[in-house]
């Protein structure tokens, strides 16, 4: 629906709608699982695919008139088995929670023990937290880092799991810096006879570009969201060897799901297309190299870094040395129009909610076109926001610095423009048009 169609139906929210494109093009989006999808990608997720129904499988449905919709299922199904080297792939989990939800009753039976990676220490809510599915259904055994290196220690994970033999192991987290070694991993599900579940909802970008490890010869099954570092919709994807190619597919329908999402799935696709991309690969790579300048510049500054440093897209910054609490600089951060968020650290005193940690992201600023230069001077912005709390005159400073570095740098021009067209009160300035998934600067 064009912004006008959809102000004169409801105009409420069409504000919404605006002054959220206008927030994304004005702050400085530092949320590691956030990322900023293409036009192309948008257009999909609006399409009128959003009216069929679609229950089953292309070639296999519930419904009549499925045709069209089976054709971009199934590309969505072949270009991340070409993407990911699988076996085979099901497109159709409404979120990574679900493929994981899918993956465990594949793999175990309510009651038995799986072992996950701590909340606390970088894992998921659904790698075995008690107030999730997987922490609620299943015995869990959670592993921890190393005290002393904040990284995986393989040794004592091991004999974690040769004491109390889980059925799963689950592999991956959301708040982890460092490389997973998923060979390392299987060693131990040989050994006590589990089967790995990989969870590379935030790696998958990295692991498609050849940039990470890939858990797929090893796990028997891998999940991951969409709409991270692979800059597609909000949505997963689980990936199986053949052995469980049927078993799967039924777990997730009708097993866990409904009708799928079929707008969803044809906006995965086209994001799919794109990862498979010579760009992709560099915008990755940029990606990586800029999580790296972050954590030496703010290192610089005398932030500590959990585990000294990053191999990924994300950085994990204790704050105790600052003399602040990670729900404090997320306050902080916010007034300057850095958007970021509060995160336990490993072995953290604080309570969750509070936290002594910041966990920031670069695919989104990537996607904008930035670059380490960038990195070093959005590390000073951070540690000057910190430094500033209370202090509204240095406040409004930093504010405009970031200002006039994300105009630098726009965002859906052509969407700010039209809104701006039929809203005058955030009016673009000037720039001109740039595809958001690009890597390059503004020069041009």
């Amino acid at each position: 629906m064009k912004p006008d169609a959809l102000k004169a139906v409801d105009p409420e929210v069409f504000e919404v709608v605006r002054k959220e494109t206008n927030r994304q093009h004005n702050n400085l989006e530092l949320i590691a699982s956030e990322n900023f999808c293409s036009e192309a990608v948008l257009a999909a997720l609006g399409s009128v695919l959003t009216n069929k129904y679609a229950e089953g499988y292309p070639k296999r449905r519930y419904y009549g008139g499925c045709r069209f919709v089976d054709i971009s299922e199934n590309l969505a199904i072949e270009r991340t088995k070409k993407l990911f080297g699988c076996d085979h792939a099901n497109v159709q989990p409404h979120a990574g929670t679900q493929a994981n939800i899918a993956a465990y009753l594949i793999l175990a039976n309510p009651g038995d023990t799986i072992m996950g990676l701590s909340l606390s220490h970088g894992g998921h809510l659904s790698h075995g937290h008690p107030m999730n599915f997987s922490g609620r259904y299943f015995k869990v055994i959670q592993y921890t880092v190393n005290k002393e290196t904040e990284m995986f220690d393989y040794a004592a994970i091991r004999k974690l799991a040769l004491e109390h033999k889980p059925r799963v192991i689950v592999t991956g987290a959301s708040a982890y810096a460092r490389t997973v070694h998923f060979d390392k991993f299987q060693e131990i599900c040989d050994e006590v006879g589990a089967s790995q579940l990989a969870d590379i909802a935030h790696i998958a970008g990295p692991i498609a570009a050849g940039l990470h490890p890939s858990p797929i010869p090893y796990a028997d099954i891998v999940t991951t969201t969409t709409h991270k570092t692979l800059r597609g919709p909000r949505g997963a994807i689980i990936m199986s060897k053949q052995k469980l190619a049927e078993q799967m597919d039924k777990l997730v329908f009708p097993g866990t799901q409904g009708g799928p999402l079929e707008h969803c799935i044809a906006a995965k696709a086209v994001a799919l297309k794109e990862a498979l991309t010579d760009e992709f690969k560099e915008y990755q790579r940029q990606t990586l190299a800029n999580a790296k300048a972050l954590a030496q510049a703010l290192a610089g500054y005398g932030f500590r870094i959990v585990s000294g440093g990053t191999d990924n897209h994300l950085v994990l910054v204790d704050l105790r040395s600052k003399n602040i609490t990670g729900r404090d600089a997320e306050r902080a951060l916010g007034k300057v129009r850095i958007t970021a968020n509060r995160n336990t650290i490993p072995f953290d005193p604080q309570k969750p909610f509070i936290a002594s940690g910041l966990r920031l992201g670069t695919p989104a600023l990537t996607t904008r076109g930035m670059k380490e230069p960038e990195m070093k001077k959005i590390a000073e912005f951070i540690d000057r926001a910190i430094g500033a709390v209370g202090d509204d005159d240095a406040i409004a400073g930093i504010k405009a610095d970031v200002k006039e570095m994300v105009s630098a740098f726009p965002l859906y021009a052509e969407r700010r423009a039209e809104y701006a067209r039929l809203k005058d009160d955030e009016p673009p300035r000037g720039e001109n048009h740039k595809d958001p998934k690009s890597t390059k600067g503004n020069a041009e």
